[in-house]
């Protein structure tokens, strides 16, 4: 059984960063293309940022040059940098396999609050 674990959340002034962390396990971590997602109130779960197999990264446009993705792949965990936050990116924060339609079962998320 998959289970994914967010962890790294929390409330930051506007400007400041937080580095999100994701642990999988009861899969191949190594194979998979791995996703951070985020979900505000209201709104609907977004893909931020995605990191492949091969390691090659991908951004939504209004994180670009903020985030950074990595994996390591020997502790089976995704990591965020966030950096130069705003307060549109307070959300809670969720780690999945980067494309649907299916995916695996949803962890309980990071929150992330940014004050201005």
């Amino acid at each position: 059984q998959v289970q994914l674990v967010e962890s790294g959340g929390g409330l930051v002034q506007a400007g400041g960063s937080l580095r999100l962390s994701c642990a999988a396990s009861g899969m191949i971590f190594s194979n998979n293309h791995m996703g951070w997602f985020r979900q505000a109130p209201g709104k609907q779960r977004e893909l931020v940022a995605s990191i492949t197999s091969t390691f090659r990264t991908n951004y939504a446009d209004a994180v670009k040059g903020r985030f950074t993705v990595s994996r390591d792949n020997a502790k089976k965990t995704v990591y965020l940098q966030m950096n130069s936050l705003k307060p549109e990116d307070a959300a809670v924060y969720y780690c999945n396999i980067a494309l649907g339609p299916s995916y695996f079962a949803w962890g309980q998320g990071t929150q992330v609050t940014v004050s201005s």
